[in-house]
């Protein structure tokens, strides 16, 4: 079942309250996947590159982590702990150099970017919420994700939002029939996925796609074309938001738009609290179509 909610605001005066309308959205989605949760925020820039980190031991993972990363890499690093999760700021140069430190670490990259954070856990949204501190967080959009598993086990790995490119996530209602053929195909491109779920795949699609020249929406309008199944998927990327629905359409969406805001939820009741939802226009976005909003 799943639920997926979005939240894009055209309002520079709303973004110290993202995190609490994104999170209310996200709770009120709770029944349709109480498994896990995850919300991806786009901030503001660091002074490099943010890698979001996860262990399940996070006292012993993170316990020096700045000294030791900075000592590997050669560069100064800054380390902001976060329950299980961890924002670790380094120079772009040296994010490769920091993905060899932790390939044989207890420890999970979640994301990279300038700007986007992603916090995922196993537990309800209620839970994952209050742990991170999501409510008090603050930015320009963001996505989420509350699970009901169906393709893979109950794992932080297997929860969303997945992200495999810089500063782009996806998130996704749905099951895709062909995703381990596509698993296949992408490893051998080098875009391996670290999960059994097959939402990692649809976002490694994208990456692939668009290294390979296309554009976000080409790529979008390619999983129409390459990706069998039914799935309604919301991307995340440094400066916007983006919506494809399959051309059967099956899984339910609603999207509502002010003059503040561009919000998207699987059901309209996660609109409930936003403000001015009265005056919105809301409508179901149609099938086999891509839509996009971005900041220039």
């Amino acid at each position: 079942m799943c639920g997926i909610v979005g939240l894009y605001l055209k309002r520079e005066a709303l973004r110290p309250e993202l995190g609490a309308l994104l999170s209310d959205m996200l709770v009120t989605m709770s029944d349709r996947g109480p498994d896990s949760a995850g919300i991806a925020i786009y901030g503001d820039e660091g002074p490099g590159l943010k890698l979001t980190l996860q262990s399940d031991r996070p006292d012993i993972a993170f316990d020096g982590l700045a000294e030791d990363l900075g000592r590997a890499i050669g560069a100064e690093v800054s380390v902001r702990v976060i329950d299980t999760h961890a924002v670790v700021s380094l120079p772009h140069e040296r994010i490769a150099a920091a993905r060899d430190f932790f390939s044989d670490k207890d420890i999970r990259i979640m994301s990279a970017g300038e700007r986007m954070e992603i916090y995922k856990e196993v537990g309800t949204p209620q839970s994952v919420v209050k742990r991170f501190g999501l409510g008090s967080m603050a930015g320009s959009h963001g996505i989420g994700h509350t699970r009901m598993a169906t393709e893979s086990a109950v794992t932080t790995l297997g929860a969303h939002p997945f992200s495999t490119d810089i500063d782009q996530c996806l998130v996704h209602n749905g099951s895709l029939s062909n995703h381990n053929y596509l698993r296949r195909m992408l490893a051998r491109r080098g875009y391996a996925a670290q999960s059994q779920n097959d939402t990692e795949v649809a976002a490694s699609y994208l990456s692939w796609r668009m290294g390979s020249g296309a554009t976000l929406g080409e790529a979008l309008e390619g999983t129409l074309a390459d990706l069998d199944g039914f799935f309604t998927f919301v991307v995340g990327t440094e400066k916007g938001l983006g919506v494809v629905r399959d051309p059967i359409a099956c899984k339910p969406a609603v999207m509502a738009e002010t003059e503040d805001y561009v919000a998207f939820g699987s059901e309209y009741r996660a609109f409930s609290n936003l403000p001015g939802i009265d005056a919105a226009r809301v409508w179901e976005p149609e099938p086999a179509t891509v839509y996009f909003w971005e900041r220039s």
